[in-house]
Parts: structure tokens; sequence; C-alpha cells
């Protein structure tokens, strides 16, 4: 058997070897905590990006890489071309390890200076928080990369502020959070992902906090990580929803943003359709910024059947053109058919056996029964109408009626109905008695009563157009006090 033993011995002390070599790998960063140096936040090996976020006393530091923020922001791609830097006079990190020399840094480089380092890295972009305005939501600056000091520490950073970043004005996404502040629920605290969802004791974070935590979910997002979003509270949702695609749309990175929120609200199914129904106006504006076409298209039901109570505040919340365009066009097509169904309605007529339209002379008793409903419907829809649209001059949003009546809407659900939703049987008998005295007796009642059921039926068909519901909402329109049978088509969805 000795023969065996040369054979196992180095087998057995390879593999011990090799186990703790492996182990030792392991620990480079010190300490009893073990952090991965690859990953996200830091990507201390490869990253060639630092991004450092501070507010109230906290920091984040990010390494991260150009190419992949530059595929989901057009802010880092403008910012970390060479273009931009040739003209803002920023360096790559064109630093030695002596601090004299200019060593372009790039991945076969061999002498790379302790400042463009962040661990194994070789850092070459660097961005901060700049909280200079208050007035301004805070927004990234490039900065100079440090120069060594003779040993090797960082030292302060150029005192001369490098150029403003290539950015969208912040104006319109001010006006934006004020209006969505102002138009959605308050509630008594802020979300913390440090804490259960579902713990009643959540700390209230400050604003700037929270701009922490707008930042790393957006730069999460970047790297295909979840966001830290309300699971449960959707207005708590809403709030962070809002800000998230606020940031987005300052770096140009909704079409990577956009559908995470989409599909983070959409969880919340009924609820949402809700909230939707209270908040039109907010949500048209989310829906816009998320290009999420189902909160968008919701929303707009509610908007257009509702117009003008919104129109106020998407003008005040600084709305983008195109999505009050959209809404306006949708308004002139409501009642523009609106104005169809009226024309249709005092259209209806009653007919002899003989095919002749009923008049006094032939029907009497029918001729009554249709005056009875012209009358109503003139009483109750404001009027005859004076213009009536065709296919060769439609869309004379100045010339149509109001799409937001809610009376009118009422008036039309009652058409809508089959039965005694309006001139039940005592109008009609009250009528008959004051129109012809002489003659009210049980089978001219039943006659009258037969010949306005056949008029009803005619109204009901004449109305159905309006009666559909184009909504997720489970609430079949009836409850909302306005229309919402638009109907939103691929085409009219704002946005590339």
């Amino acid at each position: 058997m000795s023969h065996r033993a040369p054979s196992i011995a180095p087998s057995t002390t390879s593999s011990r070897t090799l186990r703790r070599h492996h182990r030792g790998s392991r620990s480079h960063t010190g300490g009893s905590t073990y952090r991965p140096q690859n990953e996200f936040p830091n990507f201390a090996q490869t990253g060639d990006v630092e991004i450092v976020i501070a507010a109230e006393g906290q920091e984040r530091r990010y390494i991260l890489h150009r190419l992949i923020l530059s595929q989901c922001s057009g802010f880092f791609e403008a910012s970390t071309s060479e273009e931009w830097s040739r003209q803002n006079g920023a360096g790559l990190g064109r630093i030695g390890e002596d601090g004299a020399d200019d060593l372009p840094v790039h991945t076969g480089s061999s002498r790379v200076s302790s400042a463009q380092k962040a661990g194994d890295g070789r850092i070459r972009w660097r961005y901060e928080l700049d909280w200079q305005d208050d007035e301004d939501i805070p927004m990234l600056v490039r900065k100079p990369l440090q120069p060594p000091s003779l040993f090797g520490s960082s030292s302060s950073h150029s005192p001369q502020p490098p150029p403003p970043p290539p950015s969208k004005p912040t104006s319109f996404l001010r006006n934006m959070t004020h209006n969505f502040s102002n138009t959605t629920v308050q509630t008594a605290s802020s979300y913390h992902p440090q804490l259960p969802s579902h713990s009643s004791t959540q700390p209230v974070t400050t604003a700037d906090s929270e701009t922490l935590q707008d930042y790393d979910n957006l730069l999460r997002i970047f790297y295909n990580h979840p966001p830290t979003l309300h699971p449960s509270n959707i207005a708590e949702a809403y709030i962070q929803c809002k800000t998230l695609l606020q940031l987005a749309d300052m770096y140009d990175a909704l079409p990577i943003i956009g559908p995470r929120i989409d599909h983070h609200l959409l969880q919340f199914q009924g609820r949402l359709w809700k909230q939707i129904a209270k908040y039109p106006p907010s949500y048209l504006k989310l829906g816009y910024l998320a290009r999420s076409k189902v909160i968008f298209a919701e929303a707009l039901v509610h908007v257009v059947g509702s117009w003008p109570s919104g129109r106020g505040q998407l003008v005040r919340g600084g709305v983008a053109p195109q999505v009050l365009e959209v809404v306006e066009d949708k308004v002139d097509e409501l009642a523009e058919r609106r104005m169809l169904v009226e024309a249709r309605l005092f259209r209806i007529t009653l007919t002899t056996t003989k095919g002749d339209r009923v008049t006094p002379q032939n029907a009497y008793v029918d001729w009554l029964a249709l005056s009875l409903f012209r009358s109503w419907l003139i009483d109750n829809i404001g009027g005859v109408p004076t213009i009536i649209p065709s296919s060769a001059n439609s869309g004379s949003g100045n010339q149509t009626p109001s799409a937001a009546n809610s009376s009118s809407s009422t008036l039309y659900r009652k058409m809508g109905q089959a039965g005694s939703a309006y001139l039940a049987h005592d109008e009609c008998k009250k009528f008959l008695r004051l129109s012809r005295p002489e003659d009210h007796g049980r089978e001219t009642l039943k006659r009258f009563e037969r010949k306005l059921d056949e008029i009803k039926a005619m109204a009901r068909e004449a109305v159905r157009p309006l009666m559909k519901h184009n909504l997720e909402l489970d609430a079949g329109g009836g409850g909302l006090g306005y229309l919402t049978c638009t109907k939103v088509e691929e085409e009219d969805y704002p946005w590339d």
C-alpha cells in the first residue's frame, strides 16, 4: 500500500493550499465585514467614473462605468465626451504617478496616479452634487481630478469651479415639483428603505436625505437593479416616482427610468385607477414622463371628460405643449361627438303605418308623446343645437358646446338606460291630462306610454357612442359626473 502515499499526499496538499489561497484572496478590504470590490455601487476594479453625493453629513460614493452611464443618460454621454472636455478645458485624468508627466489613463496603462485610483479602478471622471442654488434641484457637476500630494494622499479640489455641465433647464422641473406636491395627498411620513415597508414608526426624512435616495434609485436602475420605492403606499410611491422621473428628465434618461416607474405603479392596479381619478392632471404628466401608455391613457380620459377643470393645473404645472395639444384635440373630438348625438336626438320622430311623419292631424297621441320628449330634451340639454358638424367641417372647437358639462353627462346616462329613468308613468299621466283633459282614459295612456317607449329606445341608440367606458377604473363612469368615452389611439401618445 505504500505505493499509494505519493499519489494521495500531493493531491490533498494541493487542494488544501488552493482552498487557503482562495480564502485569503477574499479579505483585501480589511475588517470583519466582507464587501464586494467590483459590484454596484463600487466597481473598484473596473470603474472609471466617481460620483459623490453628499447631503446633511451623509455621503454616498459610487465608482461606476462611463460606458453604462453614457448609454443610459444623455447627460453623461455629453459630459464625458472628449469634445466637451476640450471645450471646457477639463483633462481626462492625465496625471502621472509623480504628478508631472502627461500620461493618458487607459486600461493598458501601467502608471496610474493615486488621485486617479479608487481601490484598483482607474478614475477618469469625477462628479459631485452641487447645492449652491437653494432654489434649483441639486445637479451633478463635473469636477477636476485631484492631483496627488507628496505623501500619496489627495489634495483639496481645485478652487476654480468647472463650467456647468450640459443639461436641461430646471425651471420647468421646479414648477412641476410644486404642482405635483400641491395636487397629491400629503403624507405625514416618508418611506425609509432601511425599515420594513409595513412599519408604523417610519422616521420623517428631510428633502436632502430624500435626494440621496432619489439619486441612488437613478443609478441603481442604470445598473438594472430594482429601485427602492414604497411597495404598498401608493401615495408615497407616487411622490418617489415623480421625483425620480424629474431626475431622469434632468439627465436625459427617461427611456431608461420610465419603464421601471411604469412597472412599479401598475402593480397597484385598482388603487392606482382610483388615484388617477382623484388627480388626473398629475398622473397625466407622470404618465407622459414615464412613457406609460396605460397611465397616460387613463388620466387623459379623465382630463378630457372633466375639461376644462384641469386646464389651469396643467398650464401652471408647465406641462409639455404636445401634451396640452393632445388634450385639446380630444376635447374638440368629444364636443363634436356630443353635438352629433344631440342633433340625432332632435331628429327622432315617429311615423304612421303608412310611413308618414306623425302630426296632430294623423296621430295626435303619438305627436303628443314626441312633443313631450322634445320639450324635456330642450329643457335638460340646454337648447336645440344650432351647428351640426359634418365630415368636411369638423373639429371646430370654438363652435361646439362644452365637452365637460356634468348635467349633460347625467342626461345622456339617463337616456342610455331602459325603463323609467326619465319621463316615468306619473309624468306621462300628468302631461296627458293637461294636454287633453277630455280624453285621458286608460287606453289612451297606454298608447301614449307605448309610443314614448319607442322614442326612448331610439334615444338610447343615439347616445350609445357616449356611453362607452374607456377606463380601467371599475366604476362604469356613473359616479364620475362626466363622460368617459374618449378613446386613446396609438397616434395620440405624444412621445417618440
